[in-house]
């Protein structure tokens, strides 16, 4: 899927009419039911089917929110799928809309900026449940998983499942990260795909229990690991191209510790400053071919990356400064690409400056929980998004390293460090 951008100086950019906000539609029963239809070819390609649990105790035509884990573009056409005739909303990324806002919001979407507070949009899902009468889709988690496991979920996900004062759905999928990973380049493979569709929380649990219990039953339902899951099911991807992109995710390597030097291509995983080679086998483990093995599971690497971007934290090392070319979204008229820059981060935040000294831009660590963060964003490129609600900055670093994830897990650990300091007084 790509994306209108249009070229214009930094000023044009600024110069452009803010989005006005508008309410959300109720989707009518003709959008859903071609929307539906339009999924079919997909969901029989990889033998899709639901297992429902629980569900006798929402009625159909009663509201809830509807909570999935998200693993890749197929999330929408498996809800799309489960939840027909059900009425539904959903709240996605306010870039969504670039181009296509009139079809965006006849289908019942809702725009939101990623990682940007957003106090209009629990207003405009009480207006969901409450007017319209229709039904809430949330991805809690806001982004793709790099690794297969859980993103962080936001903290004030429980006031929200209190405000809204509806059941709570969780719907949790199975071998849609292993058909589409984000890292791999929208290569799909062949695999099987289901659901589960449970009643997480019914209106009485709602009512009963508090933020914070809320919140542990929420995070609960998003722990998983697809890649324990690929491996403990048997679940075979023989594509010959499954590590092509890998080393987006596993940037470092664990034997000579360098950092960009990963080469995830066809089946295998090289680091070009000292050869060690991995194996992406077909049920998803890693393998060493040349000696012993550090990980022979994905997430595992990924967690010691963290733990790695931690460590650089708290000894001060850690910095990130980089070329990137600039794209702007003002409005949902289009992505304005406004020039050249380069992007910083520390323990103080992101400093983005560019387009001839007019752009400077600063960001707290304390802004966000986590960092909107793509690869191969719109078929552009791989991406870093910062911003507030007069405008986003989409950051495509130009100096060839695998730079994303790492920022990624340095912005979600930075705000740990800077909470917990926080707490300490």
């Amino acid at each position: 899927m790509k994306i209108k951008v249009v070229d214009m100086t930094y000023e044009q950019a600024l110069a452009q009419p803010p989005q006005v906000h508008k309410k959300p539609k109720k989707p009518s029963l003709l959008f859903r039911t071609v929307l539906r239809v339009a999924s079919a070819p997909d969901l029989l390609a990889t033998h899709f089917h639901c297992e429902k649990v629980g569900m006798e105790q929402i009625k159909s035509d009663e509201p809830c929110l509807v909570l999935m884990n998200h693993s890749c573009f197929l999330d929408l056409k498996i809800a799309e799928a489960v939840l027909y005739p059900r009425p539904f909303n959903i709240v996605c990324t306010s870039d969504g809309f670039v181009g296509k806002e009139w079809l965006m919001r006849s289908v019942g979407c809702i725009p939101t900026r990623k990682f940007c507070s957003d106090a209009a949009l629990v207003r405009d899902m009480l207006y969901c449940v409450r007017t319209l009468k229709t039904s809430v889709l949330l991805y809690p988690e806001a982004s793709y998983s790099f690794d297969g496991t859980a993103t962080p979920l936001p903290e004030s996900i429980g006031k929200c499942v209190k405000a809204l004062n509806v059941p709570v759905v969780m719907i949790r999928t199975y071998g849609a990260f292993a058909r589409d990973p984000l890292y791999n380049g929208l290569q799909k493979r062949r695999a099987k795909v289901s659901a589960q569709m449970q009643c997480l929380l019914s209106s009485d649990d709602v009512a009963e229990l508090n933020v914070a219990e809320i919140n542990e039953r929420i995070f609960s339902a998003f722990r998983f690991d697809n890649f324990r899951w690929q491996e403990e099911n048997g679940v075979s991807v023989s594509e010959p191209f499954r590590a092509d992109g890998l080393n987006r995710v596993l940037y470092k390597c664990p034997h000579c510790f360098a950092e960009g030097k990963m080469e995830g291509k066809g089946t295998s995983l090289i680091c070009r400053n000292c050869s060690k080679e991995y194996r992406l086998t077909e049920i998803g483990t890693l393998e060493c071919l040349n000696g012993e093995a550090a990980f022979t599971h994905v997430p595992d690497w990924y967690a010691w990356e963290r733990q790695c971007v931690r460590e650089e934290l708290q000894s001060g090392a850690y910095q990130l400064d980089i070329p990137v070319q600039i794209c702007m979204m003002v409005n949902m008229r289009e992505i304005c690409r406004v020039g050249e820059g380069r992007l910083r981060h520390d323990e103080n935040g992101f400093h983005l400056t560019g387009c001839d000294g007019k752009l400077d831009y600063f960001q707290k660590p304390e802004a966000s929980y986590s960092l909107y963060a793509d690869y191969f964003w719109y078929e552009i490129g791989d991406m870093l998004c910062i911003g507030d609600h007069k405008a986003l900055y989409y950051c495509f670093p130009q100096d060839g390293g695998d730079v994303v994830a790492k920022t990624r897990l340095a912005a979600e650990e930075l705000y740990k460090l800077k909470r917990a300091a926080k707490a300490r007084g």
